[in-house]
């Protein structure tokens, strides 16, 4: 932000460079207000106050102009990328963060070790019957599927081509874990496969999980276990 001084002038204008339009507006007036001011010939004085009078009556629409512009700085964070939680710092165990709210990982998967910002966004209650491809019969019976959706975002240097981030488990309303369920093969309606070729720094992908919750309840949030983490008290979670 910067301000324009005008020596000859009782007041200033201020303008921000995001507002080009308000700002080109403020320059000519000046350039108005200082060449009637400017004017030598002594007949052109009794019309020099007229002028410089007209302009402060233009004065008071600058700063007001100018009033919302400057609180853009304060309301740039809200429509940025949500950074990741802790400022850069790692998510520790038991930490609890808000849907769609991404968490720093120190991710391992076998002998690769990266970071990631990983954050639950979506739990989708899916239909009993989405079960019947599987052909788990009674085992799934009085069972509702729910699809923990989630987002990894590659924020190390390392190339993480070809890992996989699971680890996920539904969480029911009363803090207990959701039912686990392990999918060998494709699953049309919940794919998690794993991270594509070139997944470097600022690469982003999708993941899901498959949790089921009786009928009377609902899976309402999600815990990730994976190292550093554990199950329990040791995961972070998303509500």
């Amino acid at each position: 932000m910067s301000s324009i001084h005008t020596g000859k002038r009782m007041w200033t204008l201020a303008a921000l460079a995001a507002v080009g339009a308000l700002t080109l507006t403020a320059c000519n007036d000046d350039n108005a207000a200082d060449t009637a001011i400017s004017t030598p010939p002594p007949a052109a004085a009794p019309t020099t106050p007229s002028a410089a009078a007209s302009t402060p009556a233009a004065a008071p629409t600058t700063p007001a102009a100018a009033s919302p512009s400057a609180s853009a700085p304060g309301g740039a964070p809200t429509s940025a990328p949500a950074p990741a939680a802790g400022g850069g710092k790692d998510a520790t165990p038991g930490q609890t963060f808000k849907l769609g709210q991404p968490a720093q990982v120190q991710f391992t998967s076998g002998s690769t070790k990266g970071v990631i910002a990983l954050s639950v966004s979506a739990i989708e209650a899916g239909d009993p019957t989405d079960l019947d491809a599987l052909k788990l019969g009674d085992k799934v019976k009085g069972l509702v599927p729910y699809y923990v959706r989630y987002t990894i975002t590659n924020t190390g240097t390392t190339d993480l081509s070809f890992t996989s981030v699971d680890h996920i488990k539904g969480l029911l309303p009363d803090g207990s874990e959701a039912q686990e369920l392990m999918i060998i093969g494709s699953f049309a309606k919940c794919a998690s496969p794993s991270l594509p070729k070139g997944f470097t720094n600022g690469q982003t992908a999708q993941g899901c999980a498959v949790a089921l919750a009786p009928t009377a309840t609902k899976v309402s949030g999600a815990e990730y276990w994976g190292s550093p983490y554990s199950l329990g008290k040791g995961a972070i979670s998303w509500k």
